[in-house]
């Protein structure tokens, strides 16, 4: 299977933000830090608390939304070649590979410890914090996405990664 690749912005922020609350310690951070501003705003609404511990409290949480939902994506966007350029995949029995008009790369499937699928794209890990984002659009149509779906759950296990 070859299809073309090239990464829509919006998507592609959108799909490290999926990355990000998907991360095991983010997504306890993220509660942790809600119930603490839930708990201050019910503190604060019974007098218990003065206006400036509930202030600080809720710039925490306006903090850590804008970093993980904002400023994270947007720096790694910024900093990431790949995002910007066009490529050719294809999925062989074997490997995967990627070329462009300056060259190419292949990789063992092997190589990949798991996949995580989110609604426009595949998310290919080589390990917890590197992976490889394929977008579903490059597929043409729902067979040849659900075929690229066959062959990736064939040769990488699926999960979200520990």
């Amino acid at each position: 299977m070859q299809v073309e690749l090239t990464y829509n912005k919006a998507d592609v922020l959108q799909a490290l933000r999926y990355h990000f609350i998907t991360r095991k310690e983010i997504r306890l951070m993220v509660i942790i830090v809600n119930v603490f501003a839930l708990v201050s705003a019910g503190l604060f609404f019974f007098h218990k608390i003065s206006p400036m511990a509930f202030l600080i409290s809720s710039l925490l949480w306006f903090s850590m939304m804008f970093m993980f939902w904002l400023w994270l994506p947007r720096t790694i966007y910024r900093r990431n070649a790949t995002f910007k350029d066009h490529f050719t995949l294809s999925m062989q029995d074997n490997h995967m590979s990627i070329q462009n008009e300056r060259g190419s790369k292949s990789w063992a499937w092997r190589e990949f410890s798991e996949y995580l699928e989110s609604p426009k794209f595949f998310h290919l890990y080589f390990n917890p914090r590197s992976f490889f984002l394929v977008p579903k659009d490059a597929f043409g149509g729902v067979e040849a996405v659900h075929e690229a779906r066959m062959i990736l759950k064939g040769k990488i296990k699926r999960g979200l990664l520990t």
